[in-house]
């Protein structure tokens, strides 16, 4: 098995009771899921809040993920910026910290040129020179990272090796493996299919929480069973349907279903994310009690 394949969950960001970041907690989500056999991690991505960490922030999350999985998993690092000088300035940092490789979204918010796109992602990877992982999210960015375009970041960006594929276009997946890319799929329900088109492995906020569902999925997968896959695909899909209709934001349904399975404090979104109400975090702890995860 090579780098940056299998299971990378998207990782919380955990959270004191006044905002700040709980370095303590993220550890322990880490170790968890390294405990479980995920094979990385996707860090301060859309389910770390990344844009709503502060550079500061995000730095020290680098340091952490370094620090704690000393190695033995391989950490890829959001940074994902407003700016071409922040997002740079992040990958640099994260490159020191020794994370194994970074990721970022597209320049967003303003339409930008293909040429403009391109140029970002340069100078990025450049000032990491680590393995690069274009962050293909539309629906936040407003940016589809197409094979057409993803073509050309290949041309400038000798650092590319692959992109976290959260488009609703799944078709695409096929495309970049084409293209000699790592298509780590971002849909914790297409994983199956998607392996079986090219992709190398899924980023998602999901396996975060239920990290031996996941693995299970990938080890049928690679020893060929692909009935134990179809099986395990459909028990991990089925077990966070279940948990998402306790209702709440992902973000701290997510915090509140790792609290309950490490006996731990993750916290709550941050603003102007919202806390579960008491409602919601009880029935998350009964279905939880139900699904046998506390």
């Amino acid at each position: 098995m090579s780098a940056f394949e299998g299971i990378l969950p998207a990782i919380i960001t955990p959270m004191h009771s006044d905002g700040s970041f709980n370095e303590e907690a993220f550890r322990r989500v880490m170790e968890f899921n390294i405990e479980a056999g995920v094979h990385g991690f996707w860090i301060a991505g859309g389910t770390g809040e990344s844009i709503l960490l502060t550079d500061e922030e995000n730095m020290r999350i680098a340091t952490a993920s370094a620090d704690q999985s000393r190695g033995r998993v391989n950490n890829i690092m959001h940074v994902g910026a407003a700016t071409t000088e922040r997002a740079a300035r992040l990958a640099e940092h994260a490159a020191g910290a020794g994370v194994e490789a970074i990721c970022c979204v597209p320049p967003f918010f303003y339409g930008r040129t293909d040429e403009a796109i391109v140029e970002h992602y340069r100078v990025v990877a450049a000032a990491a020179d680590l393995p690069l992982f274009v962050y293909n999210l539309p629906q936040s960015t407003g940016v589809e990272i197409t094979p057409g375009l993803m073509q050309k970041i290949q041309d400038k960006v000798p650092q590319l090796t692959g992109l976290k594929h959260s488009s609703p276009v799944f078709a695409n997946v096929r495309s970049f493996s084409a293209m000699g890319l790592k298509c780590l799929v971002g849909n914790h329900q297409l994983m199956l299919p998607a392996l079986t088109i090219g992709a190398t492995g899924c980023v998602d906020g999901p396996p975060v929480i239920t990290p031996e569902y996941w693995v299970e999925i990938w080890k049928a997968y690679r020893a060929g069973d692909l009935g134990r896959a179809e099986t395990a695909q459909d028990r991990a899909s089925g077990v966070w349907a279940s948990l998402g209709t306790c209702g709440g934001e992902f973000h701290s349904v997510a915090k509140a279903a790792l609290s309950e399975r490490l006996g731990i404090d993750c916290g709550s979104a941050r603003p102007p994310g919202r806390a579960l109400s008491k409602k919601q975090r009880d029935a998350l702890r009964g279905t939880m009690a139900e699904l046998g995860l506390v």
